[in-house]
């Protein structure tokens, strides 16, 4: 009863407790730290850095650095990341130090700041006088003396000042040197130095020209008068019969295919070996083209600026060469009967020859690079012919009149093939700007116009034996497929043919006879077969030439037999 008593005092004095102190009175009454005093023992930390967690001298931590670490465990000064690179370094040398300081063929040239006039001045003065100022401004380099005297050396000791001649004095001297060289001279005899060349007495011997190296070097000079006035070559284009005989014992032309060749079957089997090559061209051979019908001689396209035509089932031996370009040819084409065929070349000429005589027939120029040739299909239309040029157009021309009959201008770059498809009446065209064109033949608008982002420029083109689909040669890597049956023009996605590298190069399409392999020329000098047929796999590639293996041609009577040709200057012959 007293606690509670007690308890009962107290709280009645709660209201006489004393005031709680403020936060800032219990701030000053805390004690406070002195920081500025370190409890830590004094440490020398000079020429020291942190290296891992150790603190380590800077001279140890550049031993311990390796020559080909990627980060740096210091600071370098200031004068160390600025100091010249040194050490040897290869003078032909890509990469390395000599790729970024090498601004000569033989080393590093430092800039100097000086006013052409002034580098002039002290150029000539140096080498006239034999003193000039430095090229840093500061000194003299060379002695300098008065302006009558030069240094020169002498031989075997060190360099002497003697007093510059006067002009009067230097043709003194001349004059002196002259009369010395007139009073040896014999004047009955033609000028020669008798002191000095004792051979000069023996009388000169001149052998007399006959009438042949009169004439010879008559015509050389004739010919030299013309090349400058600019006359154009005037032998012209010629051809060489390299058989036996033109004509064999019954009046027959050499070109005349056999009687009892006949097509050997109706199916087409995939080549296997090597049987022939054809060697003769010094370059690179663009093209090929079999003998139409019976395949019985090949002709070619050079970039030697040569055609040549080669018998295919006898000898093997080129036939007749026609020389009528002075550049590379790029395309050959063959009319129906193959008496005539057409060539176009590197030298901005169109030239229409005779197979069999190798005469030129016409000549057709525009002044532009043409890249393909194409004759009309229709046998009644052999004298009208269709060539993608340079200047982005598609030229008809009629060999009757010799000119360009008509223009079909519509794409945005060079031109590089023309096919014609259904019978003749329309033709496709393909170009650098990566569309196809399909035209109405003799109409020169377009009636129709493919073109995509996706799209490559197709330089090689190829019809289908069906004559319904069109093969071409993508740049990216493909051989695509179009379908050109009644009249419609369809991309065939299920039809493309990949495996080759062709980028960058024009390499041909080509099927068989039978249509049921396509084969393709390759960048790396193989030629690859696909079957027509799904699945559209690869299967055979031949490894046909060491460069560009850029046409390929399938025999029409010989069912298995394939020529190829390539930048190599060779065309060989498969079975």
């Amino acid at each position: 009863m007293d606690l509670l008593t007690q308890y009962g005092d107290d709280g009645d004095d709660l209201g006489a407790l004393p005031e709680s102190p403020t936060a800032a009175e219990v701030a000053a009454s805390r004690q406070q730290l002195n920081f500025e005093i370190s409890a830590a023992p004094q440490v020398d930390t000079t020429g020291m850095v942190l290296y891992g967690n150790q603190a380590r001298a800077v001279g140890e931590v550049q031993r311990l650095q390796s020559a080909g670490a990627r980060k740096v465990m210091i600071n370098l000064p200031a004068e160390q990341m600025h100091a010249p690179v040194l050490g040897p370094a290869h003078p032909f040398q890509k990469d390395g130090l000599a790729a970024g300081y090498k601004n000569h063929f033989v080393g590093h040239v430092e800039d100097a700041h000086m006013h052409p006039y002034h580098f002039e001045r002290e150029y000539h003065n140096f080498h006239a006088l034999g003193y000039g100022e430095a090229p840093s401004g500061i000194g003299v380099v060379g002695q300098p003396v008065d302006e009558d005297a030069v240094q020169v050396d002498n031989e075997g000791g060190p360099s002497a000042w003697k007093r510059r001649k006067t002009t009067a004095e230097r043709k003194a001297e001349q004059a002196a040197r002259a009369s010395r060289l007139a009073e040896s001279v014999d004047p009955s005899q033609p000028f020669r130095l008798q002191e000095r060349q004792p051979w000069a007495n023996k009388e000169r011997e001149v052998a007399e020209l006959t009438e042949e190296q009169k004439e010879y070097i008559a015509k050389m000079e004739a010919a030299k008068m013309e090349a400058a006035a600019g006359a154009v070559d005037t032998k012209g284009p010629t051809t060489f019969f390299h058989g036996k005989d033109e004509k064999d014992y019954q009046g027959r032309s050499w070109m005349a295919p056999l009687k009892d060749k006949r097509r050997e079957s109706d199916n087409c089997f995939l080549p296997k070996r090597w049987v022939h090559t054809w060697a003769g061209h010094t370059k690179g051979v663009n093209a090929v083209r079999f003998f139409p019908g019976t395949g019985h001689l090949l002709l070619s396209a050079g970039l030697d600026g040569k055609v040549k035509i080669w018998d295919v089932y006898g000898s093997g031996k080129c036939m007749r060469s026609y020389l009528g370009h002075s550049k590379g040819v790029r395309d050959v084409c063959f009319s129906n009967d193959g008496r005539r065929f057409l060539s176009t070349g590197y030298d901005k000429n169109i030239r229409l020859w005779d197979t069999e005589t190798g005469q030129v027939i016409q000549s057709f120029s525009t002044g532009k690079v043409y890249y393909c040739v194409k004759f009309h299909p229709s046998d009644d239309r052999q004298n009208v012919f269709l060539s993608g040029c340079q200047d982005k157009r598609i030229y008809q021309f009629d060999t009757n009149s010799g000119e360009a009959v008509q223009e079909y201008n519509y794409h945005l770059g060079p031109v590089n093939t023309v096919t014609f498809i259904d019978e003749g009446r329309q033709f496709v065209s393909t170009s650098d700007d990566k569309t196809i064109r399909v035209w109405e033949f003799g109409i020169p608008v377009q009636i129709k116009y493919i073109a995509d982002p996706s799209m490559h420029s197709m330089p090689a083109v190829a019809t289908h034996p069906s004559n319904n689909y069109l093969l071409m040669q993508s740049l990216d890597n493909q051989v695509l497929t179009y379908m050109i049956k009644d009249g419609r023009f369809k991309s065939q996605k299920n039809k493309t043919f990949k495996g080759h590298n062709t980028a960058g190069y024009a390499c041909q399409v080509n099927t068989s006879p039978d249509g049921k392999y396509v084969m393709s020329g390759d960048s790396e000098g193989r030629c690859f077969f696909w079957e027509w047929g799904a699945p559209q796999k690869i299967v055979r590639t031949i490894k046909a030439h060491e460069a560009v293996c850029i046409g390929c041609e399938w025999n029409p009577l010989e069912s298995s037999k394939v020529a190829t040709c390539g930048w190599d200057g060779l065309i060989k012959y498969w079975d």
